[in-house]
């Protein structure tokens, strides 16, 4: 193949991922696009304007987010009905660990949530070029449901002043609750009213059909009002004038002491970004019976942070509302997040015409999302199923709400892996026992009626031998040869599942070889694989137990070993020919 030729099928290849959705094509996916783009458009606008407002940004950059998000996902990710933008699941997380190096809304922490937002995006996009995807596994179901509850948490205790119309107050979600409380008496009840107004549109709306725009009816409805009653005379505070011009682009302020003090929150940001993002396009691409490459998706989401970094915005995230809406409308490409977006940029130039838009319809729109991530039934699910589980989920919730997001993930995911390495390191060693009338062998405490042999005993280690759980294996086994109800003449280790033995497991096996020595047993193991072989080559221990004394399978073990000790063993019982 020639240098040109090679480059002609390398660019090849790169059309056919650009705008995947949209390839072939069909007129009759028009109207359902058009649709799905029109319901997109009324969710994202009031959507984005809070989720600003809860990352600590000025409101117009919720929309520039929105715009970079779906362009960019449009044109290098995979799924055809995720909807791409800011995200209120992640914007508290970055807007509480930025206000730690900047005071919100300055200048200096505008500049460094858009250098947040180009790490993140970086970190995403790498994560979906070198396939690492499987990082984000090690958010468990029960870390993910008291991390998203602890966010919930954050959301609605930030949007009180703004919905009681009380003076702002920062600090902890401890501060913040005592300060709402101590100030009551200043509550202003115009405020509160359009707060629950709005709330309970959405909410209706919701129940009654998802693609009913209640957000935005309550965004119009409350407008109006305010504008009708002059109600900013009466102390209710409203968004103001929006500076709507063309974003400001690149990054400000940046150097390698920035870099290091914004890593670690980039670093817990873009963990988020990849599970919400893998679980988003998984569900729907299963919902919807099509595929989708989920490092593709990676690669779109973390461009697009990029992107909405550069134009002076904050990272952005899959959105599972928005996408559930898209799916609900019809949508089947990526035409309606365009047509979405490209609506958003020519609306822009109208956002003065929010000015008396209430922070209360914020705030409201807010606390419904919080609601929808706050997941009571799985919690209660988890604290059905295990105790531990769901100490985990609630200590992840407590320390995301009460001591800060960073923490909370770190804390939760050093727990579950303290708490898994503590099953993998006490796992059950089986004694088997012979299936009546068959060569099967299986757990003398099945169903399968299996009955041991006199004189011979076989055991099941379906698990690695580590340093971890070689003194638990050590004991275990040497616990079942002392208990072992007839004179024991032969033990068999069944390896099948155990995929490793590391030094300290050879040496565990060792001190078992010696004990059988001294009580003149002999030892064989069965269905063992490669790398356990190469380990017990390693330590000396293959040419010690034998190459012959390694089995295909338990019964041909028990078989061959039995008639060697015939002179002292019972006849060994003959399978059934049928069987």
């Amino acid at each position: 193949m020639t240098p040109a030729t090679g480059l002609a099928a390398h660019l090849l290849r790169v059309r056919s991922v650009l705008f995947s959705s949209l390839r072939h094509y069909h007129a009759s996916w028009a109207v359902g696009d058009l649709v799905a783009a029109l319901t997109l458009l009324t969710i994202a606008v009031p959507e984005q304007l809070a989720t600003s407002r809860l990352a600590g940004m000025p409101p117009i950059t919720g929309l520039y987010a929105f715009v970079a998000g779906s362009v960019v996902f449009a044109l290098l990710g995979s799924n055809p009905q995720m909807s791409v933008g800011g995200d209120s699941t992640i914007a508290p997380l970055f807007a509480v660990g930025i206000a730690g190096l900047a005071a919100t809304g300055s200048p200096h922490y505008i500049a460094l949530v858009g250098i947040l937002g180009v790490m993140v995006g970086v970190l995403v996009a790498l994560i979906g070029v070198l396939r690492l995807g499987w990082i984000a596994e090690f958010l468990s179901a029960p870390i993910t449901s008291g991390f998203l509850a602890g966010v919930a948490v954050i959301i609605v205790v930030h949007q009180l002043p703004d919905l009681l119309g009380l003076p702002g107050g920062g600090g902890s979600t401890l501060r913040r609750i005592g300060y709402a409380v101590t100030h009551l008496n200043l509550l202003n009840g115009w405020t509160l009213g359009i707060g629950i107004g709005v709330f309970a549109v959405v909410a209706i709306a919701e129940r009654v059909d998802r693609r009913l725009p209640g957000a935005l009816i309550g965004l119009i409805a409350s407008i109006i009002l305010v504008g009708a009653l002059h109600l900013h005379t009466h102390g209710v505070a409203v968004l103001g004038a929006l500076a709507h011009g063309a974003p400001h682009l690149g990054l400000h302020g940046l150097s390698w002491s920035v870099l290091r003090s914004v890593a670690p929150l980039a670093g817990v940001v873009a963990l988020v970004v990849v599970s919400q993002t893998a679980a988003t396009t998984r569900a729907f691409a299963d919902q919807g019976d099509y595929q989708v490459d989920v490092n593709r998706d990676f690669l779109g989401v973390g461009a697009g942070s990029i992107i909405a970094g550069l134009v002076g915005a904050f990272p952005v995230n899959a959105s599972p509302p928005r996408t559930a809406a898209v799916a609900a409308a019809s949508g089947r490409t990526q035409a309606a997040g365009l047509a979405a977006a490209g609506a958003v940029v020519v609306l822009i130039p109208a956002a003065g015409l929010l000015k008396n838009l209430p922070l209360a319809t914020l705030a409201a729109v807010l606390i419904f999302v919080a609601t929808r991530i706050f997941h009571v039934r799985d919690l209660i699910n988890i604290a059905r199923y295990d105790r531990v589980e769901f100490a985990l989920a609630l200590i992840t919730l407590l320390t995301v709400s009460l001591v800060g997001v960073e923490q909370g993930i770190a804390v939760a995911v050093a727990l579950a892996i303290l708490d898994r390495t503590r099953l993998s390191a006490r796992p059950q060693l089986h004694v088997l026992g012979r299936i009546p009338s068959t060569t099967s062998w299986a757990p003398l405490n099945g169903t399968d009626h299996a009955t041991q042999l006199p004189g011979v005993l076989v055991v099941l280690f379906a698990t690695p031998i580590w340093y971890a759980n070689a003194v638990h294996f050590r004991t275990a086994l040497s616990a079942a040869v002392d208990s072992a109800s007839h004179p024991l003449k032969v033990l068999v280790l069944d390896t099948i599942g155990m995929s490793d033995i590391d030094y300290t497991g050879s040496r565990a096996l060792r001190q078992i070889l010696d004990q059988l020595d001294r009580n003149g047993v002999t030892f064989a193991m069965a269905r063992t694989g490669d790398r356990v072989r190469t380990g017990l080559a390693r330590s000396a221990l293959l040419q010690r137990i034998g190459d012959d004394h390694l089995y295909p399978s338990v019964d041909e073990a028990v078989t061959a070993l039995h008639t060697d000790n015939a002179d002292t063993s019972p006849a060994l019982p003959t399978p059934d020919p049928a069987s």
